[in-house]
């Protein structure tokens, strides 16, 4: 039976956080042990450039997140883990596929029309103003780095889905054009996975400035936790656990026998500080490994770059072929042929 390909972009823009943890990174990782998927793990490094223009934080960035995952567990002998920077046919599939891209399509991505709508809404002459290229022609970087490797299914948050469909139909044009080389990809989008809320009750975000780094040292992860904004019930009073950004978070972290009494403790009355306590014990039993393995792996960044270069490696004995294929598909072939 042919395996399932499953392609997962990382972002490298800041340092991940218990959200990306529980929303994307652990998740992946469980789904990576399955025998019968080829699972391939990048980090997006070029697409980093799109918002964050300082060289220190994109470098930093790219160390982090590299050991947060293989910190985390990521199996590099069961799946391919690689930086996109790392393989060279992504480019120059970006522009192949740019110039099989109808203009019109780009106009109704997400990202660009909020950015002309808030030019707009600022009374701004110029539309356009401040958006670069890399900004509106994300999405076909983006469709480059999945039919590469003729994924066949990328999990993806609903903001993500319609980049999805921008891929398939870049591949559908191409495969009209030039005969069937692309799989179509399909956009997973898991419900059940974890939404996690920040220290002030929002979705917990970088941009918010509301996260809990993932790795943050126990003294300080416990300080965190204990900021978490409450209502004011009363110790005694019976709490809700429905839409409770601590039980929520406690739920994430627990097993379902602590859940389960975590449950009767709302219901019975416990005090918020109880509850943050117990909150900060769960998340800290589970990351508490982890976070040395990341202490050890961040202080050497020489074994993390090999480690990306043998995945890069792994990921161009399928790249380079493909891109030969590609490019002979639309008359870039040697003259003699």
């Amino acid at each position: 039976m042919k395996k399932m390909t499953v392609l997962t972009g990382i972002t490298t823009t800041g340092t991940p956080h218990l959200g990306n943890y529980v929303g994307a990174i652990r998740p992946a990782i469980e789904a990576s042990r399955d025998e019968n998927v080829n699972s391939f793990y990048f980090l997006a490094d070029f697409h980093s450039l799109i918002k964050c223009q300082d060289p220190v934080r994109v470098h930093q960035s790219r160390r982090e997140v590299a050991a947060a995952w293989l910190a985390l567990g990521l199996d590099t002998d069961r799946s391919t883990f690689y930086c996109q920077s790392d393989i060279p046919e992504i480019p120059e599939l970006t522009w192949i596929l740019t110039c099989m891209t109808a203009k019109g399509l780009m106009n109704r991505a997400h990202a660009y029309k909020a950015a002309v709508q808030e030019n707009e809404e600022n009374g701004s002459p110029d539309p356009d103003k401040g958006i670069t290229m890399g900004l509106y022609s994300y999405p076909i970087l983006m469709a480059a780095d999945i039919l590469m490797f003729n994924a066949n299914v990328v999990p993806v948050g609903r903001d993500q889905i319609q980049h999805l469909e921008m891929a398939r139909d870049i591949a559908q044009r191409f495969n009209h054009h030039f005969g069937e080389h692309f799989v179509l990809p399909e956009a997973r989008v898991d419900e059940s996975t974890a939404v996690l809320a920040g220290l002030d009750g929002r979705k917990m975000s970088k941009s918010y400035n509301n996260y809990i780094p993932l790795f943050a040292p126990e003294s300080a992860l416990r300080k965190m936790i204990m900021k978490i904004v409450t209502n004011s019930q009363a110790p005694e009073e019976p709490k809700d656990t429905e839409g409770c950004a601590l039980f929520d978070m406690y739920r994430a972290f627990a097993t379902p026998e602590q859940v389960g009494e975590m449950r009767k403790k709302f219901a019975a009355g416990i005090g918020w500080g109880h509850v943050k306590q117990e909150l900060f014990e769960v998340v800290n039993a589970q990351l508490a490994e982890p976070r040395n393995r990341y202490a050890e792996l961040i202080t050497n960044p020489d074994y993390i770059e090999k480690v990306l270069k043998q995945g890069a490696e792994k990921a161009r004995t399928s790249s380079r072929p493909f891109l030969h294929r590609i490019r002979r598909a639309v008359g870039i072939r040697p003259l003699s042929d």
